[in-house]
């Protein structure tokens, strides 16, 4: 394994991201959505993989994560799982798969985590989901909660800007995590609030929290497609580009081009 600061290689499991928030180690999380992308996610030292709905986005083409379906992320968090190694693998549970009522979400829960071997779901919201969350815990299943900019929810905010700026709908989002750990959530995802906001509930709850737009946390989680360069049409300002790999794919791909059009390739010594 690579290990980029990584000393322990031993499985990452939620137990070890309370005990890392407890000794103030910062807990490092990105997606995945292929055995090709999870491996060298996984090699490289990431401690959560998070299968997302993002999939709709980056993989599917979709303007918001609604149309995936239990059966396609079935899909892509079996392709992860077996190419994990340490990580801990978070599935998300797709738009409509746990909002009518606790007994269908439980039932996809355990369907999702027989399926596909993974570690924990994720689910959006707080207070109108607690009951379902509840549920699925109690089928001893670990659930990650996501609050804060929920895409989920994108045709009810009708804007993907900034939420929890006005006092009611902090202290409302405050409520919300308090009643996600209170029942058992293993981590809850803090998605595009103020930062001051985040670092009040990293204060006030023993939950791992784990930023993506929310200035800092106990982690970070971005969607590898985005931190990688490989989707350009995305710029946020919380978003950190690693590398330009849109650059780096097009011109060796054009390179490949030239060449067998050229006749250059196959050469002598490539070919039997």
């Amino acid at each position: 394994m690579a290990g980029y600061l990584v000393e322990d290689t031993r499985k990452v499991t939620t137990s070890r991201l309370a005990e890392m928030k407890r000794q103030g180690k910062k807990i490092a999380m990105l997606t995945a959505y292929d055995y090709t992308m999870a491996r060298i996610v996984d090699g490289a030292g990431v401690d959560v993989i998070l299968v997302g709905d993002s999939a709709s986005n980056v993989m599917a083409g979709n303007y918001t994560t609604l149309p995936m379906t239990v059966e396609q992320m079935i899909y892509h968090a079996k392709s992860v799982v077996r190419a994990t190694e340490r990580a801990l693998v978070v599935c998300d549970m797709p738009f409509g798969s746990y909002q009518v009522n606790s007994t269908e979400g439980v039932e996809n829960a355990v369907r999702i985590m027989k399926e596909t071997g993974c570690d924990a779901l994720k689910l959006e919201g707080g207070a109108e989901i607690i009951d379902t969350v509840r549920a699925i815990l109690a089928a001893g299943i670990p659930v990650c909660g996501h609050l804060g900019l929920t895409p989920q929810s994108i045709n009810k905010f009708g804007t993907y800007a900034v939420r929890a700026r006005e006092e009611a709908e902090a202290e409302r989002l405050i409520h919300d995590a308090r009643l996600l750990s209170d029942a058992g959530c293993f981590a809850i995802v803090l998605e595009k609030i103020p930062a001051a906001l985040t670092e009040r509930v990293c204060r006030e709850v023993s939950t791992p929290i784990i930023g993506i737009g929310g200035g800092p946390a106990d982690g970070q989680v971005l969607v590898i497609h985005d931190m990688l360069g490989m989707n350009k049409g995305f710029s946020p300002k919380f978003l950190r580009r690693y590398a330009d790999l849109d650059a780096v794919m097009t011109d060796a791909i054009g390179r490949y081009v030239t060449d067998v059009k050229s006749g250059d390739f196959p050469n002598e010594n490539e070919k039997y």
